[in-house]
């Protein structure tokens, strides 16, 4: 069978197409045959050599992926031939919060989803509801999962709660889609009128031009009438701004950054906004 290896940290060109044996599913494990996959953003940093956690040497990249069992091991009754299913990215993490044991993660530390044919424990996978394509089951595991941890990790918002996406990235597509099915209004940032209109009809009651309005804290606070959102999903990298734009009590979910590069920022903002930062770790 043929998959797509990480052998460097040189970009996209550290992609390499191989070809190695099937596999077979012993003790409570089931191959599959991929029929999609999803990229995200962290399949980039991989490959650019930037995961902040560990990575094996030559893995098979990609931790989304969905497909069908083609054959099963003994053991093993979540699971039989023929079912559509999609991986977990963290195969061990069941429920709870996260702990070291649960950190071994689909396409980094373990092999990926870039593959014809891949092995994985029964409990690594989750059925695909019959209305859902493969396609469309493939972009759940790594984004849906951080935008639904984002929103109800802590408290899940409700009617007059107001949560705030930064731009138009499939965490941020997400969480607004999330949030209006709690019942919270969403404000979203973005760059473009196309990139506007097209989150009005995702369901965003209002949208901020981060160009035309660079400091979009304050527009945010307009928007609330000066008390600012109860929830921010934090996922450019802008924690200063983010922290202004946060009410009381309310809360920075914290992503992650686009950029690398260091930075820093006035530790009094923290303090003066009085509000929690809890860094999500993608999801159980």
């Amino acid at each position: 069978m043929k998959c797509y290896q990480a052998n460097s940290s040189t970009g996209l060109s550290g992609l390499v197409l191989r070809e190695v044996d099937k596999p077979r599913a012993y003790y409570r494990q089931v191959v599959l045959r991929v029929r999609a996959n999803s990229l995200n953003f962290r399949e980039l940093l991989i490959l650019r050599g930037a995961y902040p956690l560990p990575v094996k040497a030559d893995v098979v990249m990609c931790s989304d992926g969905a497909g069908e069992v083609v054959e099963v091991g003994e053991g093993v009754s979540r699971a039989k031939t023929g079912d559509r299913v999609v991986a977990a990215m963290f195969p061990r993490w069941i429920d709870g919060p996260i702990a070291w044991e649960y950190a071994p993660q689909i396409g980094g530390s373990l092999d990926g989803m870039l593959s014809e044919y891949v092995v994985l424990d029964e409990d690594a996978v989750v059925h695909i509801p019959s209305h859902l394509s493969f396609e469309e089951a493939a972009t759940l595991p790594c984004a849906a999962v951080t935008a639904w941890n984002a929103l109800v990790g802590h408290r899940p918002p409700g009617p007059g709660d107001t949560v705030l996406t930064l731009g138009s990235g499939s965490v941020s597509l997400f969480t607004l889609q999330f949030a209006k099915m709690f019942g919270a209004s969403v404000i979203a940032t973005t760059s473009s009128r196309e990139k506007a209109d097209r989150l009005r009809e995702l369901g965003a009651d209002h949208v901020i031009d981060y160009k035309q309005a660079p400091d979009w804290h304050a527009a945010v606070r307009e928007l609330t009438g000066g008390r600012g959102v109860d929830l921010v999903v934090e996922v450019g990298g802008n924690l200063e701004q983010s922290l202004k734009a946060v009410t009381l009590e309310g809360e920075v979910a914290f992503v992650g950054r686009l950029e690398q590069n260091n930075t820093s920022m006035d530790i009094n903002v923290l303090y003066n906004s009085v509000a929690n930062v809890r860094v999500i770790f993608a999801g159980n």
